[in-house]
């Protein structure tokens, strides 16, 4: 088989590593890939969705697997089935589920998806006028895709009509943010859970735990992620016996009632209170770094996994009895204005842990940074202390310039 993989991060490397041993394929592209993905395959410069496809009928691609979530939302996989090019993930109206925060509101709001009671608004003033006789905290949202950046926690009225003003007026996330979801704010702990569809039916893994801050602590602006472990820490079965009455089960009746049949991924972002879970949002592919955690677990061969959600077959994903952890080492400046080009020392010196290159290239024979997100450091054991000690010894021998990471991840 011949498999193109679209996208650059860690997520990316993840896959590709999971996969990388698989006899039955051939051949692996990467669109645009990273420092890892160049190792394991072959990274190609494209983006235009033209392009992509026009790379994957000359090469006789065999299943693309697309990691992001931009491709999807514009239409990656409509154009590739009038090729008969198969892809794992949604056509561009199921992918508004994630492009579209006011849409897949409304669809949680229709199909008793137990989520934050919200209001979405076009408006400036509207939206001005709403949140002066709102509660705080409150959550503001932009409604499109803001590189997981574009939702903000305000702790009083000056700091949502500043946040109003810098998504509606500013454009600080282009049209992102021409459309707001302005909801409740909700106490509790964060859960990820990444399920796969085989058109019919959802399959969940387990639940991780994102850290989504900058700063130690859960400090600084929102960031892609910092940091994950897997299995969550906090979600009890009895959370996810929630989960599944809740949110799984209606998202399924949902996604029948709108026909919306999809072989591919979706993603769970949860928020878990005294009153239970609530969803946040759906990513309608695999999390970054949720997927680094999972892919060090999961038992199950991956590519058997896609194959048989594509045919629309049953599946049983199993997990070791094992914990993951993942540190995310940055750029200085990030997530603003970051810091690249520099030189990454120290892979050789790493003894219990899986490096993934995300925002990282090879340049003769040196690796570069050239991202936000630099690269990954994975690791497993029989404990969150056994896992997170590997992790945090191998990233001391790895530097570049102005790079930084938290110090607290897997500390809960």
């Amino acid at each position: 088989m011949r498999i193109l993989i679209i996208g650059e991060g860690g997520r990316e490397s993840a896959l590709a590593a999971k996969l990388q041993n698989d006899p039955r394929i051939s051949k692996m592209f990467f669109a645009n890939g990273n420092a890892t993905t160049d190792v394991i395959g072959k990274n190609v410069h494209l983006s235009e969705i033209k392009e992509l496809r026009d790379f994957a009928i000359k090469e006789k691609v065999d299943l693309t697997i697309v990691g992001p979530e931009a491709p999807l939302v514009a239409g990656l996989k409509d154009e590739f089935k009038k090729h008969d090019l198969k892809v794992f993930g949604p056509n561009q109206k199921v992918a508004s589920l994630e492009g579209s925060k006011a849409f897949s509101k409304k669809f949680m709001q229709t199909y008793d998806i137990k989520t934050a009671k919200a209001v979405v608004f076009d408006s400036y003033n509207d939206a001005k006028e709403y949140v002066q006789t709102q509660q705080y905290p409150l959550v503001i949202k932009a409604s499109g895709l803001a590189g997981g950046k574009g939702v903000v926690i305000c702790d009083n009225i000056e700091e949502a009509e500043a946040t109003i003003h810098d998504f509606m007026i500013r454009r600080i996330y282009g049209d992102a943010g021409i459309r707001l979801v302005i909801e409740e704010y909700l106490q509790g702990f964060e859960a990820s859970i990444i399920a796969f569809s085989n058109g019919e039916k959802l399959f969940p893994c387990i639940a991780a735990k994102d850290y989504k801050k900058a700063g130690n602590g859960d400090t600084g602006p929102n960031t892609g992620g910092m940091g994950s472990v897997a299995p969550s820490p906090e979600f009890t079965q009895e959370h996810y016996a929630d989960f599944e009455k809740n949110i799984l089960e209606p998202t399924i009746n949902g996604l029948k009632g709108e026909g919306f049949s999809f072989k591919g991924i979706i993603f769970f972002g949860l928020m878990v209170t005294k009153n239970g879970a609530y969803l946040l949002e759906y990513n309608m592919r695999f999390g970054d770094p949720e997927t680094q955690v999972l892919m060090a677990l999961m038992e199950n061969n991956l590519l058997d996994v896609i194959q048989d959600c594509m045919e629309g077959k049953d599946i049983q994903l199993k997990f070791k009895d094992e914990k993951a952890v993942c540190l995310v080492m940055c750029s200085g400046g990030y997530p603003r204005n970051i810091e690249t080009g520099y030189e990454i020392v120290g892979e050789d010196k790493l003894k219990h842990s899986k490096l993934l290159y995300a925002g990282a290239i090879r340049k003769a024979d040196k690796v570069v940074s050239n991202g936000g997100r630099v690269l990954n450091v994975v690791a497993t054991g029989s404990t969150y202390d056994e896992a997170r000690k590997k992790v945090y010894e191998d990233a001391s021998h790895i530097h570049f310039d102005y790079g930084f990471y938290r110090e607290d991840i897997g500390k809960f």
